[in-house]
């Protein structure tokens, strides 16, 4: 399972994987042939990479390259959730409040739809679903329901993406069919009961143990609720300083790239560990 986390958080998700490939080739491996690869948000794109077929460590040398068709956001992260934060705060059911989320999303000035889809489209090397079971994740800007995506859904890998990784206020929703969907972050940067059919899961998470969440048990807590085994890999204090002020900036790809190659070194013994026991 590949967490939400900006552009900071797909760099570092790579990073972590190519750091395990350094020490235990056979353990990324075995994450990367996975029978379920599950994306939210920054995962999402992970995912879709993962299973292109392009060898890991050119994924990693993408996100460390000089030059990238990403575009800057325009806004940070403080900005996002001041948005939110009358959304949030509220009365209403956490359903209520992914709707007024949806509502910011829907009414906020950002790109074209075409142009935000450009950017996912260079950033996914194959637009075609694999056969490895790909599961990502959106929210209904409408309905406030968590969506997910795959290849028996009928909807274009680039634009199950796309929606994914809508930031609401920052990216624009992406219209599918006659529904517009957001972030699949905004309700979960894991999601992780997408993960309720599998025994097992390894779960990597571009943010602190300790960090909140606007709708209750932070990431921590829905980790611990899930009834399988699950090990989960937190972004150390290197890596979140790595990310710099803003996670949605191009230009923190390198430095968390690089965090998260340390990163994934230092817990690959424990990977391997768990994945034999």
């Amino acid at each position: 399972m590949l967490a939400g986390g900006g552009l900071a958080g797909i760099a570092w998700e790579l990073g972590v994987l190519r750091g395990i490939a350094d020490v235990a080739p056979d353990t990324a491996k075995a994450l990367l042939d996975s029978d379920v690869l599950i994306g939210t948000s920054a995962g999402s794109a992970v995912a879709g990479q993962l299973t292109s077929g392009v060898p890991l460590d050119e994924l990693y040398e993408r996100q460390t390259a000089p030059t990238t068709t990403e575009l800057h956001p325009g806004a940070g992260i403080d900005d996002i959730a001041a948005l939110f934060m009358d959304a949030v705060t509220e009365p209403g059911s956490r359903t209520d409040k992914l709707r007024r989320i949806g509502a910011i999303a829907l009414s906020a000035r950002t790109v074209p739809e075409s142009v935000r889809r450009d950017v996912i489209a260079h950033r996914l090397p194959s637009h075609q679903w694999p056969d490895q079971e790909l599961r990502i994740t959106a929210v209904d800007t409408e309905t406030g329901e968590l969506v997910v995506f795959d290849a028996r859904c009928g909807v274009e890998l680039v634009d199950a993406v796309a929606a994914s990784c809508a930031v609401p206020g920052v990216w624009p929703p992406v219209t599918i069919g006659a529904r517009r969907y957001m972030d699949g972050g905004v309700a979960s940067p894991v999601n992780l009961g997408v993960a309720a059919d599998c025994d097992t899961a390894v779960v990597v998470v571009p943010q602190a143990e300790s960090s909140p969440s606007p709708f209750g048990p932070g990431v921590a807590e829905e980790v611990e609720a899930f009834p399988g085994r699950v090990f989960t890999v937190f972004a150390d204090d290197a890596s979140r300083e790595a990310f710099g002020a803003n996670p949605l900036d191009p230009a923190c790809r390198a430095p968390s790239a690089a965090a998260g190659r340390t990163q994934g070194q230092r817990v690959a013994p424990a990977v391997t560990e768990f994945l034999d026991g």
